[in-house]
């Protein structure tokens, strides 16, 4: 049931809520609480959890939260040397602004809605490295060119069960394509999808995949920004569903050796008239915005690849013939390409292929919008499409072997700090780097099988 009917019905209301429809809600206690709730680094949504009546009286400003959200790894270790925190500073706080125009309830926790958060500054600017500003900032910029972003998201990821032997896939075959499914996991897409209706996400489909519990989901194309906002809700949800049915899933670009888990990113610009600007068919020359927008993501994005690929696990899944990329180059309808143009007429659209499930959305998103409007604002010219086997496409660049190489060349890139400012650039190298630091101080499960024989 949608929040905007009459909820007497139903014992709490779902959906998409109006900033006037949550202080109704409110009124009659159907909202308890209020989630406010900030994108951190890793694309989680942090924050905390209001009395919604002192909330909605005395917070509708801003409620302070410590500043370490936005400069922490994924163990929640509070990092120093950060600009925007660190031990000198103390580790205090900002202000989170709530967006109280965009509210939805949580299906999993009734009488909850969630609000997204906006950090700002003592003088009330946005905390220009949070993850969320960073892609409303290009998709600005994209806007004063004279084109909206329109996205949508295809997530892979894998449920795992604990079994007699630790944590194991929750089925152990190929079951791409599927139709039948085991019962556990017929319910689970279930439940999910009936949480996803619940919390007003459009979402298009459910599929099994090739590698052992391995699971892909699609959304409906539309807003970029809240097709990431969508997407950070569905993480959210699904951790809370698969547990209720025994299973944890895993947001890694590689879960295991030799599986690869791809978060694929639907793009396509259309103009201040609401027209699409990608029209294409199959065998025509590319009209002029899709043609320099391909370039610019060709030509920026080997600068920004800690925003897209930020983690050691991220460069694991990096292997020839196994649709994940290994050049940047692109093709028709060509999933072996760091970009494929598929879709046709108004539908055809750019599929960046380069992000693993372990990345950030807004981030990567940010990265591949700053390389759009670069390739417009610059009229870039595309090289040839790769029309071969693409992993041996020797005319393209590789991508980096590594985390280490790629934030070499990241921190010391004039066009990344042209693209993102040179304190974004700052910021997320120091998390590229404190991410490194941790992986080789790790004794691996592989190095103690390899070593004690």
């Amino acid at each position: 049931m949608n929040a905007s009917t009459d909820h007497a019905a139903a014992p709490w209301p779902t959906g998409p809520v109006t900033r006037d429809g949550l202080q109704r809600l409110l009124k009659d206690r159907s909202v308890t609480d209020i989630m406010l709730a900030v994108p951190d680094l890793q694309g989680r949504l942090l924050g905390k959890t209001f009395n919604a009546v002192v909330f909605l009286e005395r917070m509708t400003g801003g409620a302070e939260m410590c500043s370490y959200i936005l400069a922490t790894d994924i163990d929640m270790t509070p990092l120093d040397g950060f600009e925007v925190t660190g031990w000198d500073e103390g580790f205090g706080d900002f202000l989170v602004t709530p967006d109280l125009d965009h509210v939805r309830m949580l299906p999993h926790r009734p009488g909850t809605a969630l609000i997204f958060g906006t950090p700002v500054h003592d003088d009330a600017t946005p905390v220009a490295v949070a993850p969320r500003h960073m892609l409303a900032t290009q998709l600005l910029r994209l806007r004063q060119l004279g084109y909206q972003v329109k996205a949508g998201v295809e997530a892979e990821f894998v449920l795992y069960t604990d079994g007699p032997l630790g944590r194991e896939p929750a089925w152990s075959t190929n079951l791409d394509y599927a139709l039948q499914h085991p019962p556990a996991v017929g319910d689970v897409f279930h439940a999910l999808g009936e949480a996803l209706s619940d919390a007003g996400i459009v979402h298009e489909a459910f599929k099994t995949e090739g590698a052992p519990g391995q699971c892909e989901v699609t959304f409906a194309y539309g807003d970029a920004l809240a097709a990431c906002d969508d997407y950070a809700v569905f993480k959210h949800l699904t951790h809370h569903i698969a547990g209720r049915y025994g299973m944890t899933p895993a947001f890694m670009a590689a879960p295991q050796t030799g599986v690869g888990s791809g978060l694929h990113l639907h793009l396509s610009l259309w103009n201040e008239h609401g027209d699409p600007a990608f029209v294409h068919h199959r065998g025509q020359q590319l009209p002029p915005a899709m043609e320099r927008a391909t370039a610019g993501l060709i030509s920026a994005l080997p600068h920004l690849a800690p925003l897209y690929a930020p983690t050691v696990n991220s460069y694991k899944r990096y292997r020839p013939h196994s649709f994940a990329p290994t050049r940047y180059n692109w093709g028709f309808d060509h999933r072996g390409c760091a970009v494929r143009i598929t879709g046709h007429g108004a539908g055809a659209r750019l599929e960046v292929r380069l992000a693993g499930t372990d990345a950030n959305a807004y981030l990567a998103l940010a990265a591949y919008t700053a390389a759009i409007a670069h390739g417009l604002d610059e009229a870039l010219t595309l090289r040839p499409a790769c029309d071969g086997d693409a992993y041996h496409d020797r005319d393209s660049i590789p991508l980096y072997p590594d985390l280490a190489e790629a934030l070499t060349y990241f921190e010391h890139s004039t066009a990344a700090q042209f693209l993102l400012d040179k304190n974004v650039v700052q910021h997320y190298a120091h998390a590229a780097r404190a991410e490194l630091a941790w992986s080789r101080s790790q004794v691996t499960d592989v190095e103690r099988q390899r070593g004690i024989r």
